[in-house]
């Protein structure tokens, strides 16, 4: 008779069996944990892929320097596509091909047409998951999600204070430096902010891109329109006399 070897099974303690089949609908005091949202604002141009820092995004970048045979005379800038080297060249030529057709302001970019329409139509559609803000543009949301995080990465030299962006620290230190760089070139007056210079050249545009949505009134400035509209705390009547005074500057 041939000597044959057995195992024995292991006898597992029925107390420590696990049915998932049970366990799987169990409740958990441990709450549902949300998921993290990472903020990356930097885009490539040229394969879309987003970045959380502008120096991953530059590193990024280096990879497609082989891929771009177009390069600008003007300033060196080298791109993959002949498209994409005419669209950049207007930067240096300052042509603005795509008009607004109810402001009539005009873009270097088709793209750049789109989000400001969306000034004029209401239009916004990227929305925070945090507090449900609505924005016009998936950058401005990526701006909006430091205010939750409270990352405030760019730092005055002078003061120490700390900015969201680097756009509102340069705007920052010109309270130090006293530096007004925008000129208007109709008038010569400066000013220092880009914003403020834009709103002053509406008085020798004659440009009202706010208008009225109950009676057509146009207006320079958003400001000036919500006064009008009632956004403040006063009535607007139905006939002229009822109007509040001086509204509409």
């Amino acid at each position: 008779m041939n000597s044959q070897s057995f195992s024995l099974p292991t006898m597992v303690p029925s107390s420590s069996v696990i049915n998932s089949s049970v366990t799987s609908n169990l409740p958990t005091n441990n709450p549902p944990s949300k998921a993290v949202l990472i903020s990356k604002p930097f885009k490539c141009s040229e394969c879309g892929r987003s970045f959380a820092q502008l120096t991953e995004l530059e590193l990024h970048e280096m990879s497609h320097a082989a891929e771009r045979p177009y390069r600008c005379e003007l300033c060196g800038k080298t791109f993959a596509q002949t498209s994409a080297l005419v669209k950049h060249q207007r930067v240096h030529t300052g042509e603005k091909p795509y008009k607004c057709p109810m402001c009539g302001k005009t873009f270097a970019l088709s793209s750049g047409l789109v989000l400001h329409k969306r000034i004029h139509t209401g239009e916004r559609p990227h929305t925070c998951p945090l507090c449900g803000k609505k924005f016009i543009s998936s950058s401005h949301l990526a701006l909006h999600l430091r205010s939750h995080t409270g990352e405030r990465k760019y730092k005055c030299s002078v003061c120490g204070k700390l900015f969201l962006q680097s756009s509102h620290l340069v705007r920052h230190k010109a309270i130090h430096t006293g530096e007004k760089p925008f000129k208007c070139e109709d008038c010569g007056k400066n000013f220092g902010r880009a914003s403020h210079l834009k709103t002053h050249r509406r008085v020798h545009t004659g440009e009202r891109p706010f208008k009225c949505t109950q009676c057509e009134k146009a207006f320079t400035q958003k400001l000036h329109m919500r006064t009008h509209s009632g956004e403040r705390p006063y009535h607007l009547g139905d006939t002229e006399n009822e109007w509040p005074v001086n509204v509409g500057i």
